[in-house]
């Protein structure tokens, strides 16, 4: 090991070492974001798992496929032109392109980023960033979605839209001029891929039998103990997320961040623990699950801005606004297996929101012109590109399909061979 050290410093002296950061300070800035890399990484493990246990076991397969191929969809296209879209460097504000492909635009393992990581850390880090926007719309539309058209839209959506807007405030478009706050994407990533789902899951329809006219028939996931691993998994990763957000292994803001992500969970769980014990008058887990991913995606826009106690408050009131809009939404008759509209888009917006409430050093009707921003864009786009698949190759699958599960009509297998009523043969 000491062996190697040597020779790692006499590798990057021979580059030069000029920057500010120490040369120390520089190897542990680019294990810790590839540290968090690999926690944000290990997310999708935990959406695929949440997904899969709050739907039907019949439609098992078809989830978790999406949830592969998404990651795979993210990487690639963010390599060959999402990182170039979200950070093109001298651009108008609004859209930039620095070419296909990768290419460190300094030239330099060192000089990128000042000295303080790699080129190739910050796109990998980056890069497990892109694919969660679709995951998020994968949940919204489950057990009635074609297959190949969520991939289309997945695919579109991942590789322009994300670093697009993602450009406005990381890639220091107009947005950042203007001094829009949102430090790991709360909006960026959260309520961006929230506004997808909502207008997927308007388009698409409800699942059949979901809404009679009898009222609201509740149709209940298969593996609540899969929905519980995957929200431990995720909250796990989300100290990847926020934490390596930090960009550099500054002892005291990263452990800042992880007290704040922390203290909002737990608020989080506590706000939908109470208001959906009080109204149901039973402890549903469901939604203290829930709860705990809002508050997350609460603190995520002001993690390092936002106060101990008003992480605290940030995570209660998303717990209470996830349970509000899961019902409000089933009142539109808009069907979300999951609830990620509910997660994402309401506590997304809320905490880009609570950052001009919590901060003094932001404002609040800047942070309410970046919600606005966001979500006009994200609309319009996801109506349009949502509109022309139905149009030319359908979103939803036929009826027959969707009741016998799309693990057979999609997949022709079976997450639980020999469990289930419908087989292959």
């Amino acid at each position: 090991m000491v062996i190697k050290f040597i020779v790692f410093v006499l590798v990057i002296s021979s580059f030069g070492f000029s920057s500010d950061v120490s040369l120390e300070m520089f190897t542990i800035n680019n294990l810790w974001i590839l540290i968090s890399a690999f926690l944000v990484f290990m997310m999708h493990l935990g959406f695929a798992t949440l997904e899969s246990g709050l739907t039907r076991s019949k439609n098992t397969v078809n989830i978790l496929f999406k949830n592969v191929s998404i990651i795979a969809i993210g990487l690639l296209t963010y390599a060959l032109c999402g990182f170039n879209l979200m950070y093109p460097g001298e651009f108008n504000g609004f859209f930039g392109f620095a070419g296909f492909g990768l290419e460190n635009p300094s030239g330099d393992m060192i000089d990128y980023a000042s000295g303080s990581y790699t080129y190739y850390t910050d796109f990998i880090f980056q890069a497990m960033f892109a694919a969660t926007a679709a995951t998020i719309v994968s949940g919204a539309v489950a057990e009635r979605v074609k297959l190949s058209s969520f991939l289309i839209f997945s695919t579109i959506y991942v590789a322009f839209l994300y670093p697009v807007l993602g450009s406005w405030k990381w890639g220091g478009g107009w947005l950042d001029q203007l001094g829009f706050y949102d430090f790991a994407g709360s909006t960026i990533v959260h309520s961006v891929g929230g506004w997808a789902a909502l207008i997927g899951a308007y388009l698409i329809g409800p699942r059949i039998g979901k809404y009679t006219n009898s009222g609201i028939k509740p149709i209940m996931g298969h593996n609540m103990p899969l929905v519980c691993i995957g929200v431990f998994l995720l909250w796990f990763g989300w100290y990847g997320f926020n934490g390596g957000s930090v960009l550099s292994a500054d002892p005291i803001l990263v452990s800042y961040v992880f007290v704040t992500t922390t203290l909002s969970a737990a608020g989080g769980i506590i706000g939908s623990m109470l208001i959906s014990w009080s109204i149901t008058k039973k402890p549903d887990l469901s939604m203290v699950l829930n709860g705990s991913l809002a508050g997350l995606v609460g603190i995520t826009a002001g993690a390092d801005v936002i106060s101990p106690f008003s992480a605290i408050i940030v995570g209660f009131i998303s717990g209470l606004l996830v349970y509000i809009f899961v019902v409000f939404f089933d009142k539109l008759k808009i069907d979300d297996p999951v609830g990620a509209i509910s997660v994402h888009l309401i506590c997304g917006v809320w905490g880009t929101l609570a950052v001009g409430i919590f901060s003094s050093e932001h404002s609040f009707i800047i942070q309410l012109l970046g919600v606005f921003a966001y979500g006009l864009a994200s609309i319009l786009f996801s109506f349009i590109l949502f509109s022309l698949i139905k149009y030319f190759i359908g979103l939803r699958v036929h009826e027959d399909e969707e009741i016998i599960g799309l693990d057979i009509s999609e997949h022709e297998m079976e997450s639980y061979a020999g469990f289930q009523i419908f087989t292959i043969e």
